[in-house]
């Protein structure tokens, strides 16, 4: 699967310091397309330079951050086509004891965050007959895993957001679509790994072992460009007729 290298394209991507969204952003540039890349972290700047994209440093938990973000994007590009919301963070703790704080701060940057920058990024997309929103949401948009209240309630809700989007969209040439990976090679995946361990009382291996690959037909982890390959192909020409779907890419996780 691979976009229409033919047509160059405008696309935002959020989170792209590292794992999916570098992915993304390297694929992207490898097509030919415009990408800014948008990242909390500075250390984006060099990752995006190094694949041939543009570098917005932001905090998408602020609404106006987000505005900002996409108004970059057409200041530097004239418009944009294609929208990857892939930022995201990860907090593992019981409902009784997760923080409030924490449950904001994933809210906003996964939830709220797409929905602020699928807004700015619409009169673009209209305008121009043509548009592509790609939400990275998970296996956990679909099933859930005790300990991460705020990350499965952020997921699950991008999958609504999705669909409403591809029915708003369809008569604007605005597409709207979801990839639900299972565990991917990430920094945020190693993070869990050591969360997860703490929380049950195991080892890093046994978390990968029993709790992550335990559901997985395939057992292995994800790798980042596996992503990337279905971003390209759901933001191509070829995926016109492709809208308000969730794209499993999950081990075999859900087919039980």
């Amino acid at each position: 699967m691979t976009a229409n290298a033919s047509i160059p394209r405008v696309a935002l991507v959020t989170g792209t310091s590292s794992g999916i969204g570098e992915a993304v952003v390297r694929h992207f540039c490898e097509q030919g397309h415009q990408v800014l890349a948008v990242d909390f972290n500075p250390a984006g700047k060099e990752v995006a330079e190094q694949a041939g994209a543009a570098f917005f440093q932001a905090d998408l938990t602020d609404g106006e951050a987000c505005k900002a973000a996409v108004a970059e994007a057409v200041k530097r590009f004239g418009r944009v086509d294609i929208l990857v919301n892939n930022a995201g963070i990860q907090h593992v703790s019981p409902i009784e004891e997760f923080p409030e704080d924490k449950w904001r701060q994933i809210i906003d940057l996964m939830l709220t965050a797409p929905f602020l920058l699928t807004q700015a990024a619409w009169p673009s997309m209209r305008e121009n007959g043509w548009g592509r929103i790609v939400n990275i949401a998970s296996v956990h948009a679909q099933v859930a895993s005790p300990g991460k209240s705020a990350y499965i309630s952020a997921k699950h809700g991008m999958i609504g957001l999705t669909k409403t989007a591809a029915l708003e969209g369809g008569s604007q040439g605005i597409t709207a679509n979801a990839i639900c990976p299972a565990y991917v090679k990430t920094p945020l995946v190693d993070n869990q790994i050591a969360d997860q361990a703490r929380m049950h009382g195991m080892e890093e291996q046994e978390v990968i072992e029993k709790i992550m690959l335990k559901n997985a037909a395939v057992k292995r982890l994800i790798e980042p460009a596996e992503v990337a390959e279905l971003v390209g192909y759901l933001a191509s020409n070829l995926a016109g007729a492709v809208t308000g779907a969730s794209w499993n890419i999950d081990l075999g996780w859900t087919a039980q």
